[in-house]
């Protein structure tokens, strides 16, 4: 059965980040995400996992100024040292947080760069993090998110991340399949999920059209749940979701769906 992590930039908004691990805790989760760690004290939150025995699970890459909008900065030619500089501070904490999982986001389309120059920056870019990070048995994964929400992502589907993936000749990188994301740029979750499984070692939900949690929209769940577990998908699936009242309130589709 697939676990599940409390993703702590979107759940329990309700307190402060540093107590949203304990929060976390107390309705039942045993990991957590959230987008980067790096703007506050590795040690506290080393104490936090700790403290609540909860597995830190996956965090993202350096991806540029994210308070100004910027969503990765991995197929950017003229950023590729800061993009270095990035994955040993990721190597830093991730040993610090006992993470063995780190993910990248591509970055968008960048205007009067061709795509054979934005290709090969991000796949150059992937196989030097992705060889680092092996070198600190640490995970690197990779997620195509849609040009909705992210206009303009250069990585944005699932064959896409596939062909680079190849491309690299990396055997330490994988996908994160993000459900709502993926739903919202090409659907066929079931079959796509399913033919790619050896390179799916992450996953993240939510529903739409409001990127809610399951059961509020349009996604079938109570069958995609099953349909991962009978495929054999062990691992993670992170709670990326904007919960429609509270976190708490919300959190009735872990016993509806029988997962935890």
């Amino acid at each position: 059965m697939p676990k599940m992590a409390a993703n702590l930039s979107m759940l329990f908004n309700e307190v402060p980040f540093m107590d949203r691990f304990d929060a976390a805790a107390k309705a039942g989760f045993t990991g957590v995400e959230y987008l980067f760690p790096y703007d506050y004290d590795l040690d506290a939150i080393a104490e936090k996992l700790q403290k609540n025995n909860l597995t830190q699970v996956l965090f993202n890459l350096p991806a540029g100024n994210w308070a100004a909008g910027e969503r990765g900065i991995a197929c950017h030619p003229e950023r590729v040292s800061e993009f270095q500089e990035g994955v040993g501070k990721a190597i830093d904490a991730a040993k610090k947080l006992g993470c063995k999982q780190v993910n990248c986001l591509s970055g968008p389309v960048l205007p009067g760069v061709s795509e054979d120059k934005l290709r090969a920056t991000f796949v150059s870019n992937l196989k030097f993090a992705a060889e680092k990070l092996k070198a600190e048995g640490i995970r690197l994964v990779t997620e195509p998110v849609n040009t909705i929400d992210m206009k303009n992502a250069y990585l944005n589907h699932t064959q896409q991340a596939v062909d680079i993936i190849r491309e690299t000749g990396s055997d330490n990188l994988f996908i994160q399949y993000d459900i709502y994301h993926m739903q919202r740029m090409e659907g066929e979750l079931a079959n796509t999920i399913k033919a790619n499984l050896p390179l799916i070692k992450h996953m993240q939900l939510a529903d739409l059209p409001n990127r809610n949690e399951p059961g509020t929209g349009e996604i079938n769940y109570h069958f995609l749940f099953k349909f991962i577990d009978d495929i054999g998908y062990d691992g993670w699936i992170g709670c990326e979701y904007r919960p429609k009242t509270t976190t708490v309130e919300g959190l009735g589709w872990l016993k509806e769906y029988n997962v935890k």
